[in-house]
């Protein structure tokens, strides 16, 4: 978590140095308008209970200490934790309806488009 936390703000940094403020402010409203997201999908009864269940699954498995794939491990340790996340929001926006979620979406336009488009991963 530490590690996704540290690219993280290094990305944002890397965005503002490189004068792309819309960019970084984006980015780093990413994560938290993806927290957000999901508590209010959580709440929302538009949600089936099978997609909230897929979602209250998802947050002990990012908070506990070990993964499929370590966080230690430069970048996979990382990526298996962003997959899933998009898997799992991929699957509410299926089930709740895309609207749902662009509805709830707590962030710019532009950032919705990238949670609209993890809307097309197909397991």
């Amino acid at each position: 978590m530490g590690a996704t936390l540290a690219l993280w703000l290094l990305l944002v940094v890397v965005l503002l140095v490189l004068g792309r403020r819309r960019d970084a402010r984006d980015v780093a409203r990413f994560i938290p308008d993806c927290i957000v997201l999901c508590k209010r999908l959580l709440r929302d009864p538009r949600v089936p209970r099978r997609a909230k269940i897929a979602l209250a699954l998802l947050i002990p498995y990012l908070a506990l200490p070990f993964d499929l794939v370590p966080d230690f491990i430069p970048v996979a340790g990382q990526l298996d934790d962003a997959i899933l996340v998009a898997i799992a929001i991929a699957y509410v926006a299926r089930q709740a309806g895309r609207e749902v979620v662009a509805e709830l979406w707590p962030g710019s336009e532009r950032s919705l488009q990238v949670v609209l488009g993890l809307t097309e991963i197909r397991l």
